[in-house]
């Protein structure tokens, strides 16, 4: 893939960073009149599609509920709960009778956040735009195709955008963030990420068309930023710019959001602050250390 040369209670915070991630998919949800994908083991898929279900509600489901919405007879949903039961994955809320999120989904939450890793001097230089701009700040990578948050520096006084946590990967067209890895991809990687994942439309503001974004993503790389106003989420700003690897491609990108009348009075002070940050990023890659787009 070429791109463009120039220039953390524990567990109730889980439940709604998932709820809220299944919430913003892009995805359509497979139903059972899909055929099964050639190669995958149907059981599996189904049990993972339990658990997406499971963690959607706020408040558990009911095995009827679930049974539905896997198209599943009833002995058989049962069967799948007590798999899940037994492997941690769901727990019974007898007392309600539903079901909820087991305890060991943590680990896997746990295991992405160490996958994704930054080294330190990344860490570091996103710290410093967080403060700088005084914005919540982002670092995204690439994982293999797919663009995916690595790391996130906010404060009380300055949130993250709901839903923007460590492993998010959906959205990438609508995403300040998303759009510079986007504009750096090759044609060819563009097209095909694109047809797999689709263009949602998150808000009025989301730019939905094909053509459209085509022309945007030239501009986001002549101008070397991407900025979207309300295209994610209403009221929401968002600017990026990418990071560079020792030989001058696109790696990363560092970004900051901020509710959009915030972001107007200081449009031009972000930029600078933005570009300022994804120069630092840059220095610090080139210093050395691995970043979770070169563990590929």
């Amino acid at each position: 893939m070429s791109r463009w040369a120039t220039g953390g209670s524990a567990g109730a915070a889980l439940n709604g960073r998932l709820r809220e991630s299944v919430g913003v998919t892009p995805h359509t949800e497979p139903t059972s009149t899909q055929p099964p994908v050639a190669g995958t083991i149907q059981s599996v898929s189904r049990a993972l599609r339990a658990i997406e279900f499971v963690a959607a509600s706020p408040e558990g489901v009911t095995a009827k509920e679930i049974g539905a919405h896997l198209d599943l007879a009833v002995p058989s949903t049962y069967h799948l709960l007590a798999t899940l039961i037994e492997s941690g994955y769901v727990i019974h809320l007898a007392h309600v009778h539903r079901y909820a999120l087991g305890y060991r989904v943590r680990l896997l939450e746990q295991g992405l956040e160490r996958q994704l890793q930054v080294p330190s001097q990344i860490a570091d230089a996103i710290r410093r735009l967080h403060l700088e701009a005084d914005a919540a700040a982002y670092y995204a990578v690439y994982r293999e195709i797919d663009v995916v948050i690595a790391h996130v520096v906010d404060s009380e006084r300055r949130p993250r955008v709901r839903v923007l946590d460590v492993g998010f990967h959906e959205a990438t067209h609508a995403t300040a963030f998303g759009k510079v890895m986007l504009a750096a991809m090759t044609p060819e990687d563009r097209d095909g990420y694109l047809v797999r994942v689709g263009l949602r439309r998150c808000t009025d503001n989301t730019i939905v068309d094909r053509p459209a974004l085509e022309v945007h993503l030239a501009q986001v790389r002549k101008s070397g930023v991407a900025l979207e106003v309300g295209e994610f989420q209403v009221g929401l700003s968002c600017l990026a710019a990418p990071v560079l690897s020792p030989a001058g491609a696109v790696i990363a990108s560092v970004a900051i959001s901020l509710p959009s009348p915030d972001f107007a009075v200081r449009r031009w002070e972000l930029e600078r602050a933005v570009r300022h940050g994804a120069l630092v990023a840059t220095r610090a890659v080139s210093r050395g250390g691995p970043s979770p787009s070169d563990r590929r």
